[in-house]
C-alpha cells in the first residue's frame, strides 16, 4: 500500500503472492507508480497466462520479466517440462502494458497485441462482444469474456479451477471510468448473467483506490494508502453495480 516517504521505501518493486499452487497475484509498488496495478499469472500443463505487465517500462527498476520467468522456471523444474508463456492484457491502457517490451522476443513467449482486432484474432472470437471463448492452458481452461465500455478492447478472465474472475479496470474498488456507457452497461449485465452459471469466489480488478471508510477514495497520485480497501469483490457487489446502472 505504499509509503508515506517513498525515499525511505524498502519494499520490493513487485509484491508477489502465491494464491495457490498454480496461481500467482502480483502488485507493483506504489512508490514506482501510484497506479500500483495488479498482475495475475495462471499456470497450466502446456501454457502460462500472464494478464497485464504493469505501469513501468524499465526492467532495472521494475523487473517483471525476471520475476515471472523465475516463477515459470521453478514450475517447469518441478514438473519436468517446458511451457509457453502468453502475455495478455485486460485492456489497452498504458498502466497495464508498459512492461510488454521486457517480454517481446523472449523464448517461448507470446505477447498478445493491444488493439481490439488483435484480441479478437488471438483468442479466436467469432461473436465479439456477445460471446465468450475458451483459452486452454493444459488441463486448465480459461474463459475470456468481452467487456467493452471502460475501453473497447477490455476483457474479463474467468478461471474455473480457482473460481477467480478478473475484471481489469471495469470493476474494482476504486473510481470506475467509462468510455462507452452503452457498452459498459451491457458488459456488466453479461457478467451478472455469467455469474448465474459459474461459481465465482472472488472478483479481482487491477487497482485499489478506495479507503476502508465508505465513500472516501484516495486522491489520484497517492503513493501511500495505509487504510485501503481490500482488492476482492463479490458477486453481490457486481449485482449492485448492475442495479445502479439500470436505476
Amino acid at each position: 500500500h505504499g509509503s508515506a516517504d517513498c525515499n525511505k521505501n524498502s519494499d520490493p518493486p513487485i509484491q508477489v503472492v502465491r494464491y495457490n499452487e498454480d496461481t500467482w497475484i502480483l502488485r507493483q509498488n506504489k512508490c514506482l507508480n501510484y497506479e500500483a496495478p495488479f498482475m495475475f499469472l495462471f499456470l497450466g500443463k502446456d501454457k502460462a497466462l500472464l494478464m497485464d505487465t504493469g505501469a513501468t517500462k524499465q526492467e532495472e527498476i521494475f523487473p517483471l520479466y525476471p520475476t515471472i520467468r523465475d516463477i515459470v522456471t521453478t514450475w517447469e523444474k518441478q514438473h519436468n517440462k517446458k511451457i509457453e508463456l502468453v502475455v495478455g492484457h485486460t485492456h489497452r491502457h498504458s498502466d497495464h502494458y508498459a512492461a510488454d517490451g521486457q517480454f517481446i522476443n523472449k523464448p517461448e513467449t507470446i505477447v498478445v497485441g493491444l488493439e481490439k482486432t488483435d484480441v479478437i484474432d488471438f483468442f479466436n472470437f467469432s461473436n465479439w462482444p456477445l460471446a465468450s471463448v475458451d483459452f486452454e492452458l493444459g488441463d486448465r481452461s480459461i474463459k475470456v469474456i468481452p467487456i467493452p465500455g471502460h475501453q473497447e478492447a477490455s476483457i474479463a478472465i474467468y478461471d474455473s479451477s480457482s473460481q477467480l474472475l478478473l475484471t481489469g479496470d471495469t470493476f474494482y474498488p476504486g473510481r470506475l471510468y467509462v468510455e462507452d456507457w452503452v457498452s459498459f452497461k451491457k458488459s456488466i449485465a453479461r457478467l451478472v448473467a455469467f455469474s448465474k452459471n459459474n461459481e465465482i469466489k472472488y472478483i479481482l480488478g487491477n487497482h485499489i483506490e478506495m479507503s476502508t471508510t465508505d465513500g472516501v477514495d484516495y486522491p489520484i497520485g497517492t503513493t501511500y494508502q495505509p487504510e485501503e480497501q481490500m482488492l476482492p469483490l463479490l458477486v453481490e457487489d457486481l449485482k449492485l453495480l448492475n442495479k445502479t446502472l439500470n436505476d
